[in-house]
């Protein structure tokens, strides 16, 4: 009923939503295997409003009796209590575009899925009983299929395929940009087939998996750890079940709420849970570790954005690890400024979260907001009161974090935390200031080539002017007009 929470709201956007979600499974399937992707997309057309969408990736496969459970249970996610970076967060995305596919075209999702050349291909057919969420499965029969491992997911669904901004097509392309490990195929139901071969063959680090930090947690979620720890005292319990807290941490938190280190954290009251909520605040921890999280890099980003958008100048910086709410992130920018980039129109702002491009919801994004509070006159660009600078100019804007604050399920939008939008304008301001330098040398040679224009002009004539006054031969002048241009030249190039 609430599909619009999901991204199903319209036709163009679910095509799309559903493209998404599958994708998703398929690169961090692979990665976690630590199997380079190779991940194809097709999108046929069955008529008007109708569609058949089909994700084919190379990964580990699923095993046959999880297949039911993932895609056809809401909320059946392995990554749903895991602190380390990940595309999905919540186990609703897949398992949600079947539905809306199985609402509006009573086609049950179809998957095939091997884990080995030497195991069976299984395929299945699975609709999601909505009354009990519970998956209800029409076809389970072993099948030939000329893959040795990987998972195949194909839905018919009600859509609408468009080009241009938005689109299924330009998810696609920036989910290639995005993803330099990963080798991408698309076949588009109307126009040009699209092929990205991987930009590396050396796979992101694996990102470790973190206890939560205390600075994060919230009274709720401490009440409910403290429950169900295993740790027998407090201290313990607090060592054991957070990151960044020794034991001298533990005994001045519990010192500064005015409990004992030694009492058992089961039996503590909601008061003194909540003394203990406080206490943390007041406490300095050392940041959480980072290695949950692998940005990009600003090598492969400004590699991808070449190969992508033919411009004048490339740029791309990386930001220091930094924490919001007790979950660590890292800001990546990169643009591309000039080529065939429309001068007249707004700048071209992709969005990204955990390689993942954001299509919808720009004006509701933390990266938007940045973007727009960030002064792009100091930089050389025109630019109206609250609104995007004008030229021609792709932005490029990451955020790889172990829980990205999305404004809602469909993960569209980025959360405006003040330590985000900080980041995100150092960022951008970072590259905005090596813009400026391109922008103004590029000026200066204008200026230069302009000077230089009129005194060429102006050569000739002062060659006559002195033949007249110091009666001069024709090849005399023409001599003076010689060294003169040559002194012109090599003024220019020093």
């Amino acid at each position: 009923k609430n599909r619009h929470l999901l991204g199903f709201d319209n036709p163009a956007k679910a095509l799309l939503t559903a493209t998404k979600e599958a994708v998703d499974n398929s690169l961090d399937a692979c990665e976690e295997a630590g199997i380079p992707p190779e991940i194809e997309v097709a999108i046929e057309e069955l008529a008007e409003d109708r569609f058949r969408l089909s994700i084919t990736d190379n990964g580990p496969g699923i095993v046959r009796a999880q297949i039911p459970k993932v895609f056809g249970k809401l909320l059946y996610g392995s990554k749903f209590h895991i602190m380390r970076q990940s595309r999905g967060q919540q186990g609703i995305g897949v398992s949600a575009a079947g539905m809306y596919a199985q609402l509006t075209t009573g086609q049950p999702a179809r998957i095939t899925s091997r884990t080995g050349k030497k195991k069976p291909a299984h395929f299945f057919e699975i609709q999601i009983d909505t009354a009990r969420n519970e998956p209800k499965v029409l076809t389970d029969r072993e099948i030939e299929w000329d893959r040795e491992h990987g998972t195949r997911v194909e839905m018919e669904l009600a859509g609408t395929y468009k080009k241009g901004r938005r689109s299924v097509d330009d998810y696609v392309m920036q989910t290639a940009l995005a993803n330099p490990h990963a080798t991408v195929h698309y076949r588009p139901p109307k126009g040009d087939e699209y092929h990205r071969e991987r930009l590396t063959t050396e796979l992101p680090r694996e990102p470790l998996a973190i206890k939560p930090h205390p600075y994060g947690v919230e009274l709720g979620a401490l009440i409910s750890m403290l429950r169900e720890t295993r740790g027998r005292t407090l201290a313990t319990a607090l060592q054991g079940d957070f990151s960044r807290v020794s034991a001298k941490v533990a005994e001045e938190i519990c010192r500064v709420a005015g409990l004992k280190p030694e009492m058992k954290p089961r039996h503590l009251g909601v008061g003194q849970v909540e003394l203990l909520f406080r206490a943390i605040s007041k406490v300095k921890i050392m940041a959480p570790p980072t290695n949950c999280i692998v940005p990009i890099g600003e090598q492969l980003l400004l590699e991808g954005l070449k190969q992508a958008v033919k411009a004048e100048f490339y740029h791309a910086t990386t930001r220091p690890p930094s924490v919001y709410r007790g979950n660590p992130f890292i800001i990546e920018v990169g643009l591309a400024y000039g080529g065939e980039q429309p001068a007249e129109d707004l700048i071209d702002l992709w969005r990204f979260a955990n390689r993942v491009p954001l299509q919808y919801q720009q004006s509701a994004c933390a990266i938007t907001r940045a973007a727009i509070t960030t002064d792009w006159r100091n930089y050389g660009l025109q630019q109206g009161k609250g609104a995007l600078p004008v030229g021609p100019m792709v932005l490029f804007v990451h955020m790889a974090s172990v829980w990205v604050p999305f404004t809602s399920e469909s993960k569209e939008a980025i959360a405006a935390y003040p330590e985000i939008i900080r980041e995100l304008r150092l960022a951008l301001q970072e590259c905005g200031r090596r813009l400026g330098g391109f922008l103004s040398h590029r000026r200066r040679l204008a200026e230069e080539q302009k000077k230089k224009s009129y005194i060429q002009s102006y050569i000739p004539h002062i060659g006559i002017a002195l033949k007249e006054i110091l009666g001069l031969s024709q090849k005399e002048e023409a001599r003076i007009v010689e060294v003169l241009t040559d002194t012109l030249e090599r003024s220019r190039t020093l």
